[in-house]
């Protein structure tokens, strides 16, 4: 199906959606429950965490950031608590469905552009801010025009059911996982040690290269950037003669751009400068990798990135976190001898790590 996005019209936010606040909720307030909670983050379909609190916004809608991350929209299937730097979009079309939502989340993505120095997308500007979207035609061709003005000022109606067949036709198979939100492991974090990650894994600064310098006359391998999209993949490269890329499975931290963006590779790749590679045993699995990238993640937005602290002084020399360990059949922390992985002898539980991740909805797809 064709977009033809030159012949799409412009409408106001506030015709198309109700849009609605959402309500402060501080970490400390937040209680262990399954239901969830949508923060201004651009991952993870805006869920930054799982609370006890009923939701106060309604399935079939649409998240929309207008602070923190800024203009990222997500469609969303179940009720949910959102932070109060996030609005809910409930659509006036009676039939909106997630097929709409989608399209539409996506159109108001490529919007966040413009609040990209510091703007905050307020409710006032939400409003009155304008996108563009295909619209319904007469059986002559000629845009149909509703006399009421419902959507637009000039009578233009979206054209909901090209929206929901153009989503439909892409290629896709939706995934299906057997596992559930009630069904995850307790973390117990009170009961994790400390580890340098030096000492869990091998480090290395990457290969350095200069994106622009890159040829693609026959790409074959990942090129990894600083970026925090597509896995940090810029694209694909030719081979460098003299240049062993590295292996996948290994992980790829950004230590400047967007500082931390933290990745498991699944192909060989490259890297730009600011790019370190963490190299683990070969036993350790892609979930337990997954699990310390979110730590990485975590840890080094938390302590460098609102700082602007340079991470890489910090990567190969004291950047740490706190782990879950290793015990003994009657529950006392195993010792290693050797102290491999700690000054203290602890022993990260990799097995624990991999199995939380798969008992993710969606882990038991990895």
């Amino acid at each position: 199906m064709n977009l033809n996005v030159d012949e799409w019209k412009e409408f106001y936010l506030g015709k198309l959606f109700d849009i609605r606040k959402g309500k402060r909720l501080t970490a400390a307030d937040q209680e262990d429950g399954n239901n969830n909670y949508i923060g201004a983050i651009d991952s993870n379909n805006g869920v930054a965490n799982h609370i006890g609190q009923a939701p106060i916004h309604e399935g079939n809608t649409i998240s929309l950031s207008y602070n923190g991350s800024v203009g990222e929209a997500f469609y969303q299937f179940e009720p949910y608590w959102a932070t109060d730097d996030v609005n809910a979009l409930y659509s006036y079309y009676d039939d909106f469905n997630q097929y709409i939502g989608l399209f539409i989340a996506t159109v108001l993505r490529k919007e966040k552009y413009k609040f990209s120095y510091g703007r905050k997308w307020t409710l006032e500007n939400m409003n009155v801010s304008i996108i563009k979207l295909p619209i319904q035609h007469n059986a002559d061709g000629t845009p149909y025009i509703d006399s009421n003005h419902i959507y637009s000022e000039d009578g233009y109606v979206p054209d909901w059911q090209f929206m929901e067949d153009y989503m439909k036709s892409l290629h896709h198979k939706p995934l299906t996982t057997k596992s559930t939100v009630g069904n995850g492991l307790a973390l117990n974090v009170d009961k994790w040690k400390y580890f340098y990650l030096k000492n869990i894994c091998d480090i290395s600064m990457g290969n350095k290269m200069d994106w622009s310098a890159m040829t693609m006359d026959n790409p074959e391998v990942n090129f990894v950037g600083r970026s925090a999209d597509d896995n940090g993949v810029a694209g694909k490269v030719d081979i460098v003669d003299g240049v062993e890329p590295y292996d996948s499975g290994c992980i790829t931290v950004a230590l400047g751009g967007s500082l931390g963006a933290t990745y498991v590779q699944n192909e060989k790749f490259y890297t730009s400068q600011n790019v370190s590679v963490l190299k683990f045993e070969d036993s350790v699995s892609d979930g337990t990798k997954l699990f310390i990238s979110c730590l990485i993640m975590n840890e080094s937005k938390y302590k460098y990135f609102p700082f602007g602290r340079e991470l890489n002084t910090h990567i190969r020399t004291d950047f740490g976190f706190t782990l879950p360990i290793k015990h003994n059949p009657d529950g006392t922390p195993y010792i290693d001898p050797n102290c491999t992985y700690s000054e203290d002898g602890y022993v990260p539980d990799w097995q624990f790590m991999e199995d939380y991740i798969k008992a993710l909805p969606y882990g038991d797809r990895l």
